[in-house]
């Protein structure tokens, strides 16, 4: 059993916390066996030395006997070591903590622009790229006559991992061009925004 405490009657039955850590973003996913009177999961997370502090909060399935599955992601999570954990609460206030999973967030050695997500999309998108030490980073977005339509970032970041969302809910379909250019690196990859 995964929850810390020595009870004949466990509210929730937690079979399984996992953490992945996958460029930038730790996706946390849970599964219960039961759920008795449960209002939910809070989501906790903190570094060495530091406080346990809550991130986010997911609704549970207040009282079923059937196996239910969780997800939540916690995004742009900078560079270092990270300890989760759940606390899950009962209607009546009660609540139990889980045990507690640990995921290290890599420092990337190579600039990188990654292709945008979703492609082809309508009308929001989202570009990620890394930093392999701090730099004066600029993202733009193009039209295919190569004239600006719009600076997403202008900046100097640190090293890390960055995700970056772009609306183009004001602009017309067609091809679209984004311009990274951070230090001596530049890239250039296509998007495609169809109503």
């Amino acid at each position: 059993d995964l929850w810390l405490i020595d009870d004949d009657f466990i509210p929730v039955e937690l079979t399984t916390f996992t953490a992945t850590a996958n460029n930038g973003t730790v996706e946390l996913s849970w599964i219960t066996a039961t759920e008795t009177n449960n209002q939910g999961f809070e989501i906790q997370r903190k570094q060495y030395n530091s406080r346990w502090e809550r991130i986010g909060f997911v609704e549970g399935h207040g009282t079923t006997t059937e196996s239910q599955a969780y997800l939540y992601s916690d995004r742009d999570v900078k560079v270092g070591a990270y300890s989760y954990r759940l606390k899950q609460v009962d209607f009546d206030g009660t609540f139990e903590y889980s045990n507690v999973v640990e995921v290290n967030i890599a420092q990337p050695n190579v600039y990188a622009l990654d292709q945008n997500y979703p492609n082809p999309f309508n009308p929001s998108t989202t570009i990620k790229y890394s930093i392999p030490k701090e730099s004066f980073v600029t993202l733009k977005i193009y039209n295919l006559l190569g004239e600006e339509v719009t600076t997403l970032v202008n900046e100097k970041n640190a090293i890390g991992n960055y995700e970056v969302g772009f609306n183009a809910s004001a602009l017309a379909s067609g091809i679209y061009l984004y311009r990274i250019q951070a230090g001596d690196f530049v890239d250039t990859k296509k998007m495609i925004l169809l109503r």
